[in-house]
């Protein structure tokens, strides 16, 4: 397990916090994901992204309804207690390729839903307060549960067809 928290998160709020950026950006990076892989005419990844992001939105829907009960700390972009420059569960744009295969997208999604669950699972270990400690917990258990999901789907995949040589018809980015 990578060390993916920097600093100790001291109350439920903090936590929460944490959690509400992690699970709104890990949603709205997948979103992205959708619509740039609908554009590169790669449907079947387009379509498991949407339905990563729909999984991502029920999570953070969890997350606001437990969060409302408590005033959160403001916290700057920089200021988050992970180790990455992104939430955990955020997939690195360099990654990503609009070629991709379902296996390849399901395989970066399993990765980024293990670091999820390892960032919680270094709070609940981490942190002085009971009550975050128990909390953070049951975060890493639910995101456990997600990444079971991901390798059950893993398991369904037919073999990976080898990809082509090269693109003949690459993206046209300035430089």
């Amino acid at each position: 397990m990578s060390d993916l928290l920097q600093g100790e998160i001291s109350s439920i709020a903090e936590l929460l916090a944490h959690a509400l950026e992690l699970e709104a950006e890990s949603a709205e990076r997948y979103r992205e994901l959708a619509a740039n892989m609908q554009v590169h005419n790669n449907p079947e990844v387009a379509a498991l992204f949407h339905d990563l992001a729909a999984e991502g939105e029920v999570h953070l829907k969890q997350v606001q309804q437990l969060a409302a009960t408590f005033e959160l700390p403001a916290i700057a972009p920089w200021a988050f207690k992970w180790s990455c420059p992104d939430g955990p569960e955020s997939l690195a744009m360099d990654n990503i390729r609009y070629l991709m295969t379902r296996r390849q997208a399901l395989l970066l999604a399993s990765h980024n839903e293990v670091r999820g669950r390892d960032f919680y699972a270094q709070v609940a270990e981490h942190s002085k307060d009971p009550e975050v400690r128990q909390l953070a917990s049951k975060m890493a258990v639910e995101e456990d549960a997600h990444v079971r999901m991901l390798r059950a789907w893993l398991d369904e995949e037919k073999e990976e067809q080898p990809a082509p040589l090269s693109d003949l018809d690459p993206p046209n980015m300035p430089e």
